[in-house]
This record gives C-alpha cells, sequence and structure tokens, in this order.
C-alpha cells in the first residue's frame, strides 16, 4: 500500500478530529487572516491574525454554548452568513459539538430560507446580522423547531439571552460550561463517527426546490487528507478565501486547510478582492470562471482606453501568452519539461516585461497558481493566463460529492480539462457519456428524499453526476456538457451549449453572460449580455457618452459590435453549432433575478422563461422542421 494510501485508508472520523490534532501540533502558527475597518472609518482595512490555539478557543467556547443551549450530536444548527472569519469559527464550533450546520446563502430570501431552515428542523441559526436576523423573525410562525438565533453582528439587534443572543453572548456561555465540564468539547468529539452527519448543502439547483445533500463527517476527513495527498498546497501557503462558504467548493477549502496547516485570509466582500489581493499576497486562491473572465475583460478594456498602440500591444501578448501556454503544456506532455521554441520564448519575455508581469502584481505578485471550479472556464481564457504565469488548475466535483473528486495536478496541469481524480476517488463513463463516480466524497443521499436519492445513487456506491466527460488514455478528464443541458436541433444534430459559450467568452471581451438555445430548432440563436464596466467604456469613445446599459446595448453601433464577434465566433463552428441571431439583453443576469445560482452558474429555464418573448422574436418567419 502506498503512502497516500496509507495516510487517506487511516483517516480520523471527523474534520473535528482533525481540527484539535491541528491545535496540538502547532498552537502558535498563524491560521486566519481576517480584516477590520480602520479605527478612523477611512482607508484600507486592518488585517488582524488568529493563531490555532486562539481560534480553538473560539470554537471551544461556540461548541460549548451550543452545549449548553441543549443542542444534541447530529442536530441541525444553521448558519446565515456571508464569507468571514466567524463563518468558520462556527462551522466548526456546530462539528466539535458534535451537531450537524445547514449552510444557507446570505443572498437566499425569507421563503426559501425557511424552507431550508424547515426542512434541516434547524434548532439553531447562527445569523450574520440584523438582516438576516429579521428573515427568521418574519416566518418564525412556520419555524417551531427554531429555538435560538444567534447574531455575529449584533449591531442594531435587540437581544434577549434566549431566542435572539450575540455570538459574544453565546461565546460567554460556552467559556462559563467548560469552567464546570473541562472536557465536555472533547468528549463529544471523541464521540463523533465517520457516518454521523456533518453538513447540509441545499443545492440551489437551476430548477424547483433545493434537496439538502447529507454530508457525513467522513466526507471531509476523506477530502482534507486527499487534498494534502496530492501535493498542490503546503505549510507555507496563504489561500485567500473569498467564495461563499455556505457553498461546498468554499467549505471543502477549509477542510483541506486544517490539514496542511497553512494561512487562510478570509474575506467574502467580492467588491473587495482587487484591493485585497496586493495587502494578503496569497501563493494560491480558488475562484470560479466569471472571476477569471472580468479580469480579462477589465485588462482589455484598460488597454482599450489607453489607446491604440497599447491595445494592440495587449492583443499581440495575448496571443503570445496562448501560443505559449499551448507549446509549454504539449512540451511537457510529450517530455515532462514545460518549454517552448526559442522564436516564441523570445516574444514571451518581452511581453512578459510589458503586459504579463502587471497581471501578476495586479494579483499580489506571490499567486503560484489559482483553483478554477462551479463552471467550465473556457480553454482560451486559461490559456491566456497560463502564458501570463498565473496558472488556473481547473478543478470538478459536485455537492454531492463534497466539491473535489477530480483537479489538475500542478506543473502537469491541462487547460481545457479537469484533471485527475482525486486520490481514493473511482471514475467510469457510462454508454451514454455521463461521469460516474464512487469513493468516500459521495453524499449519504438526499435529506428526506429517498426517491431522488436512488435516482443518482447505485446500491454499489456509483453516484450519476448528469454530467457527460471524456477520459483521456492517461486520465485526464473534460467536461463536455450537463447531460440535461444538452440540446438536440431539429436537424438531428446534438450541441453543448456550454461549449460554445465558452468559445464566445474567449473571443468577446465584452460579454457578461451568453445563453445558446436551439432546443429543437432548425438554427442556434443567443441571448447576450454585456459586461456593464467595459461596454460603457467602449461607449463613451463610440458617440455614446452618457447613455445608460439599456441605451447603449439597444443602439446600432453596439449591435454591430457584437455582430462582429459573433461572426468571430461561427468561423470555428461547425455549421449546426453556429449563431444566427442574437439579442442583446437589457441588463445582466443576477443572483437576485434568479437567473444565477449564488456560485453564478446559469439558470437556463429561468432565463428561457424570462425572455421567451426575446427568443421568439428570433425565429419568427423562420421555417421551423
Amino acid at each position: 500500500m502506498s503512502d497516500t494510501q496509507t495516510l487517506i485508508e487511516n483517516r480520523p472520523p471527523s474534520v473535528a478530529t482533525l481540527f484539535l490534532e491541528r491545535v496540538e501540533r502547532t498552537p502558535d502558527a498563524e491560521a486566519y487572516r481576517y480584516p477590520v475597518p480602520a479605527a478612523s472609518g477611512t482607508g484600507p482595512d486592518d488585517w488582524k491574525s488568529l493563531s490555532w490555539g486562539q481560534a480553538a478557543e473560539r470554537v471551544y467556547a461556540i461548541a460549548a454554548g451550543l452545549v449548553d443551549l441543549g443542542v444534541q450530536p447530529e442536530e441541525r444548527v444553521a448558519l446565515a452568513s456571508a464569507t468571514r472569519v466567524e463563518w468558520v469559527l462556527a462551522d466548526l464550533g456546530v462539528m466539535c459539538a458534535g451537531a450537524a450546520t445547514t449552510t444557507v446563502y446570505p443572498s437566499t430570501n425569507a421563503e426559501e430560507s425557511a424552507f431550508i431552515l424547515s426542512d434541516s428542523e434547524s434548532r439553531v441559526l447562527i445569523a450574520e446580522d440584523a438582516s438576516q436576523l429579521a428573515k427568521a423573525v418574519e416566518r418564525r410562525a412556520d419555524l417551531p423547531d427554531l429555538h435560538h438565533v444567534v447574531v455575529i453582528d449584533a449591531e442594531g439587534v435587540e437581544t434577549d439571552g434566549d431566542w435572539v443572543l450575540s455570538l459574544a453572548d453565546l461565546e460567554a456561555r460556552g467559556r462559563a460550561y467548560l469552567e464546570k465540564h473541562p472536557e465536555a468539547v472533547k468528549e463529544r468529539v471523541a464521540a463523533i463517527t465517520a457516518t454521523q452527519l456533518a453538513t447540509l448543502i441545499y443545492t440551489s439547483g437551476t430548477t424547483g426546490r433545493p434537496k439538502g445533500v447529507r454530508l457525513p463527517h467522513d466526507n471531509w476527513s476523506y477530502m482534507a487528507k486527499a487534498i494534502a495527498a496530492t501535493g498542490l498546497v503546503t505549510q507555507d501557503d496563504v489561500q485567500y478565501l473569498w467564495l461563499p462558504l455556505a457553498h461546498v467548493f468554499g467549505k471543502v477549502l477549509t477542510s483541506g486547510q486544517i490539514e496542511v496547516g497553512h494561512v487562510t485570509a478570509l474575506d467574502g466582500r467580492v467588491e473587495k478582492i482587487i484591493e485585497n489581493l496586493p495587502v494578503v499576497q496569497p501563493t494560491y486562491m480558488a475562484a470560479v470562471p466569471r472571476i477569471f473572465e472580468k479580469v480579462y475583460n477589465g485588462v482589455a478594456a484598460k488597454a482599450r482606453a489607453a489607446g491604440g498602440a497599447k491595445y494592440k500591444i495587449f492583443q499581440w501578448a495575448a496571443e503570445v501568452a496562448r501560443e505559449y501556454a499551448k507549446a509549454s503544456q504539449d512540451n511537457f506532455r510529450r517530455t515532462g519539461t514545460a518549454s517552448a521554441p526559442f522564436g516564441l520564448t523570445a516574444k514571451h519575455k518581452v511581453a512578459d516585461v510589458l503586459v504579463y508581469s502587471k497581471i501578476r502584481e495586479a494579483f499580489g505578485g506571490n499567486l503560484r497558481a489559482c483553483i478554477s471550479g462551479s463552471a467550465a472556464l473556457a480553454p482560451e481564457i486559461g490559456y491566456f493566463f497560463a502564458g501570463a504565469g498565473i496558472h488556473i488548475l481547473e478543478g470538478y466535483g459536485l455537492t454531492e460529492t463534497s466539491a473535489a473528486s477530480f483537479v489538475n495536478p500542478g506543473e502537469a496541469y491541462r487547460t481545457g480539462t479537469v484533471g485527475k481524480p482525486l486520490p481514493g476517488t473511482e471514475v467510469r463513463i457510462a454508454d451514454d457519456g455521463e461521469i460516474l463516480l464512487r469513493g468516500p466524497g459521495v453524499m449519504e443521499g438526499y435529506h428526506g428524499l429517498p426517491e431522488k436519492t436512488v435516482e443518482v445513487l447505485e446500491s454499489d456506491g456509483w453516484f450519476h453526476t448528469g454530467d457527460i466527460g471524456e477520459l483521456s488514455a492517461d486520465g485526464y478528464l473534460r467536461i463536455t456538457d450537463r447531460k440535461k443541458d444538452l440540446i438536440k436541433t431539429s436537424g438531428g444534430k446534438y450541441i453543448a451549449p456550454a461549449e460554445v459559450e465558452g468559445q464566445f467568452k474567449a473571443v468577446c471581451p465584452f460579454v457578461s453572460n451568453i445563453l445558446v438555445h436551439g432546443a429543437d430548432r432548425n438554427f442556434c440563436t443567443a441571448l447576450i449580455a454585456l459586461d456593464e464596466p467595459s461596454i460603457l467604456g467602449w461607449a463613451a469613445d463610440h458617440e455614446l457618452a452618457g447613455k445608460s446599459y439599456a441605451e447603449v446595448v439597444a443602439a446600432p453601433q453596439t449591435q454591430k459590435l457584437i455582430q462582429g464577434y459573433v461572426d468571430r465566433l461561427n468561423e470555428g463552428l461547425q455549421r449546426w453549432q453556429t449563431i444566427k441571431k442574437f439579442r442583446l439583453l437589457p441588463r445582466d443576469l443576477d443572483i437576485e433575478h434568479g437567473e444565477l445560482t449564488p456560485s453564478l452558474k446559469l439558470k437556463r429555464p429561468v432565463v428561457e422563461r424570462e425572455y421567451k418573448e426575446l427568443i421568439e422574436e428570433m425565429y419568427a418567419g423562420s421555417r421551423e422542421s
């Protein structure tokens, strides 16, 4: 048996156990960094740190406080908060109490929040602030199981010490409880079994009511050990974590950190990313493709605004980056060395001075790699960043598989693939192309929905992902589409819309979101939403200065601009894949209108329903066959 297999197979039953072990091993090492607004109220945030020992004091106090409130093993404690250090401390506190965390996105409305709290039978809600508390108060009559609400930021909140109490109150109760029962938390942790429920994550889904995914403690213990076994992160790393921790992708990164023991800087404010990166100077971070698309579009827009010569230099450098990345990866595959031909390397050095070095500085200057997941990254954007020295390692997994099932292996990464399975995870491709997974990361099932569980989980442990993919001879997986998103034209041709959409994002620097439509039609069309800052910057130089976003996208100049990019896209597609018509949307798609999931995935049925008239308009007068 290899060292890796031993490491994984001899894993402890829970991340709570791993946390106690980590605290014992490195109590004085830095664990977390978090921002605190400057005392003056203006200027940049101050960043504070917690050592593992300091974090443990708070975690134990939260755990003991929950025990004092009467929370029993496996009972649910809901957590509705943006990403912040208290989220991690509260989640660990819940696990160390032997209870289970129900995660709730802070953007979830009162109705759906109430559904999640009710369906999960959560006894306690840990709410970020007054706005999250208000959702529970509004629906209190529908939540008979909810006995307490703990508020992290209690400013403006009336606490009564019972139904509503502050996090500080909870921790004070916990410390008092530990004075009388000093071993209470360690006893709870020691009693945790591998199959005991640790987390209940409700899939935001693209249709219907969310389903609660039951993830036992063993899922997270396995993930922690498997992430460590990849060797992608070390104890010397600094992770910048902004992803929503209510999402499985963010949550799994906290497990890996505990096992490896590196520093994590937490701040869920997306608008602060650009400001935070030079301060935190991370060595790695995880993101969703939309973030890389925004950075790419932003760099392109800045170059365009600087004038014709600078924009030409950027376009040249972008092409050199892609060529260099492709050549380097091809050579690594053949020889084990990442290198490119002499002439291309010389051009790359010049482009590095002019363009790439500035991009790396914007990421903080120390970034070794980024992990991208949750949706497909357009390969051309991946190659651009790879050539610029920002190595994006795509990974793959689902809520039902505890987030990480595949990841690209460091230097041997291949853009356009999601890499190889994590140690201990099995994969096979079904006859219809569907990806099936089996291993310790797979969920127990859907909460209270046995009939839905058997639809996707076979009795021998194979999980049906619903994604279509291809495995290379040496084990790299390429995702081609969601099984249910594949569309068939009236001419009988199958099209993977995500593939076409990804290619368009690579050729058009103004796009924010695109939906390709064509099921049972005789040609494909597209609904396109533009990136507001980028298109308004362009508009200012094209006789549209001062116009609103809706006015700009309706202007003939903008239609002509985007038509040019659609034509470029079509040049590289098969005839039946080409976009014959498109419509620009009057606003971008967003989470608030229910068109994107909190992890920024497109909800196709919602968008197609909302813009049905625009779709029908594109097919009006055409002969459907």
